[in-house]
């Protein structure tokens, strides 16, 4: 990439003729794309929290503004739009970007991988953050975690799932691998942008949807489809959100606010981690009052399931270098997490009640 001036040169798409005021006040300003709905619970205001956290920060000096979804650029092609010097800074989830690197897949979240708490230990003690800015480098960009779902829903379904046969020939909005996973089952998994999932449900193009969880489907009227409600998401115990960097862009911030970026970052990880907790708990209660059954998968289902994740996984180590190093670096964790877990919270939760 030809290297350019993003301090002087302007705050992304068509924005020249705007920079110089601002920097002759001291101040850049930003466009930041999300691939989401910028008003959305969780997904959406963890973009518009950091731009705020940012400018308060920074008193001023750095101001992001923030597009939603399709606003500036299409959801699934924000770090393209970051990465060709469009815009300097965007956010969304890793995995939307997987056809780069499928080693995204695993910074994002992945069938029968780490939960939040993992997925964060491994970034900032693990070989987490190093592997990934080395994949990012590749493509002159710079990630930072910015906060995670937890572990989602499985999907919000037509029909009851009794058995693996159930699962045959179902249309069912299923990102990342546990797409992947669950066309080995005989799933017909399809990825579209959050904003499409209700009117596809409704209008009898999905017979099935996992979106997230309790407080964003809730939030997108899932449960004003159907009131069936699998739990847990197999397919994904977490999911993370990111900020990417142009890496020129990077380059050209002073050392503090850098930093700044940076404790905005951890900062809206806290409050995004949080959010996520405390309204899934809220909304599944007010869920559960409405009507809708929060059912458990068939065991046949989540055995079928974890066999056919094996070969997912076994495949992509074959076909990607940065899978197998990302793999080598969280296998030996996630086999000594297993322990650890075994012997606190699965002996703490069924005794809480």
């Amino acid at each position: 990439m030809k290297r350019r001036t993003f301090l002087a040169s302007g705050a992304g798409i068509g924005a020249a003729t705007l920079a110089a005021p601002a920097i002759a006040q001291g101040r850049i300003e930003w466009d930041m794309p999300s691939a989401f709905p910028k008003a959305a619970p969780g997904v959406g205001t963890n973009v518009t929290r950091y731009a705020e956290l940012v400018q308060a920060m920074s008193d001023g000096r750095m101001v992001l503004t923030v597009y939603g979804a399709g606003e500036l650029v299409p959801p699934f092609t924000v770090e393209d739009a970051v990465q060709q010097g469009n815009v300097a800074i965007g956010h969304n989830t890793p995995y939307y970007a997987a056809s780069k690197s499928a080693a995204l897949h695993w910074y994002t979240g992945v069938p029968f991988g780490l939960t939040v708490w993992e997925h964060q230990a491994w970034l900032q003690w693990g070989e987490g953050q190093t592997i990934w800015e080395d994949i990012y480098a590749e493509r002159n960009l710079k990630p930072i975690y910015c906060g995670n779902s937890g572990v989602q829903a499985g999907g919000w379904f037509k029909n009851r799932i009794e058995s693996l046969a159930d699962l045959q020939g179902l249309n069912m909005r299923i990102a990342g691998l546990g797409g992947e996973m669950m066309r080995k089952l005989g799933v017909n998994a399809v990825l579209m942008p959050a904003g499409e999932i209700f009117t596809a449900l409704q209008s009898g193009a999905l017979d099935a949807a996992e979106w997230v969880g309790p407080m964003l489907d809730q939030a997108f009227g899932l449960q004003r489809i159907t009131n069936l409600c699998y739990t847990p998401a197999y397919a994904e115990p977490s999911a993370a959100l990111a900020v990417v960097f142009n890496q020129d862009a990077w380059a050209e911030l002073s050392p503090d606010l850098q930093a700044i970026c940076r404790a905005a970052a951890a900062q809206c990880a806290y409050e995004t981690n949080a959010q996520f907790d405390w309204f899934n708990v809220l909304a599944k209660a007010q869920l559960a009052e409405a009507g809708v059954e929060f059912l458990a998968f068939p065991d046949d289902v989540v055995e079928g399931m974890r066999n056919a994740w094996q070969e997912v996984k076994e495949e992509q180590r074959a076909a990607s270098a940065d899978v197998a190093r990302v793999l080598d670096s969280i296998e030996p964790f996630l086999e000594k997490a297993n322990a650890y877990n075994a012997a606190f919270l699965k002996r703490y939760m069924p005794a809480r009640g």
